[in-house]
């Protein structure tokens, strides 16, 4: 059986934190971190990480002097929505929010692409996941260019300079972020063109989930390649050490949910938090609270 410091220890291989000479070709969506786990073993030890993510998200959630930003990226089906319900089961949901960007209305093509993911980003003692993001502007965008006419940009938009401010706006607004103490992670959730394929096929063969299926998903899968191609520049022109790209192998969704959960717990385990102390005026007065409250039970039982 994999021990969780041995499991922990196997992620450092889908961390991309520079993007010299990143290519995508160099990551198997098929792989399982090469542990010899088997979907039983994964399903026992999601649970036991479960646990450690909550008891951590409890200490971000009491210091307040940090926050976590979760960005999940990947193709159509590559399992974004599941993803984010099996890390929401394992934390307090007053201390997480989601957010998904959806193609942005009149009010929010008059300002800059980033403004609303600004507005969006975590407070203090919260964990925000982005289900999509930032990173839409530089992928369906570079796809369908002609989305860019509706952004009342006063520039060309068909030159390497606009897509490298694009990169550059980007990557201070994460640094930004994590001197603001939120630490960014970023997931791409790497799947086959045939684990795709088998997806599309099973939402329309299966009758409970044919609300998923959309005929956009099959126009945007003839983009594959352009797609596959954005991902790359992306993750090659924005992988930084203070904001890490993670590339997850996603044709198993069990594996892939580790793997995003494991990054996760590295990540809030790195920042050392310990329970606060209470203020000295309160702590003096603990003894006299805790009596306070037992003479309640006991004044109550007597009028009884």
């Amino acid at each position: 059986m994999t021990t969780l410091s041995h499991f922990l220890d196997a992620l450092d291989s889908y961390q991309v934190t520079h993007g010299h000479n990143f290519k995508l070709s160099d990551h198997d969506p098929n792989d399982d971190g090469h542990l010899g786990l088997h979907k039983q073993d994964g399903k026992k030890l999601l649970k036991k990480v479960k646990g450690l993510l909550q008891t951590l998200q409890e200490l971000l959630y009491a210091n307040q002097t940090r926050s976590l930003l979760i960005v999940l990226q990947g193709m159509d089906t590559a399992g974004k929505d599941g993803t984010i319900k099996h890390v929401m089961s394992g934390v307090n949901p007053q201390g997480v929010a989601v957010t998904s960007f959806k193609q942005p209305g009149p009010t929010e093509l008059l300002h800059g692409f980033l403004w609303r993911i600004h507005a969006a980003a975590p407070q203090a003692g919260r964990i925000v996941i982005f289900n999509r993001s930032q990173y839409e502007d530089v992928l369906v965008t570079k796809v369908h260019p002609q989305l860019l006419e509706n952004e009342h940009l006063p520039c060309a938009t068909n030159t390497p300079e606009f897509w490298d401010g694009r990169y550059s706006d980007i990557r201070h607004l994460e640094r930004y972020l994590t001197r603001q103490g939120t630490v960014v992670l970023k997931f791409f959730l790497h799947i086959s063109r045939e684990e795709q394929r088998e997806r599309l096929l099973a939402r329309l063969d299966v009758p409970d989930k044919h609300w998923k299926f959309s005929p956009a998903d099959l126009r945007e899968r003839e983009f594959w390649d352009s797609y596959r191609t954005a991902y790359e520049e992306a993750i090659t022109h924005t992988a930084r050490p203070y904001a890490p790209w993670t590339i997850v192998p996603a044709n198993h969704k069990w594996y892939a949910r580790l793997v995003v959960i494991g990054t996760i717990i590295r990540a809030l385990r790195g920042l050392h938090q310990v329970t606060p102390k209470l203020a000295p005026e309160i702590a003096k007065q603990i003894d006299d609270y805790r009596t306070t409250l037992r003479n309640e039970k006991q004044a109550s039982h007597s009028k009884a």
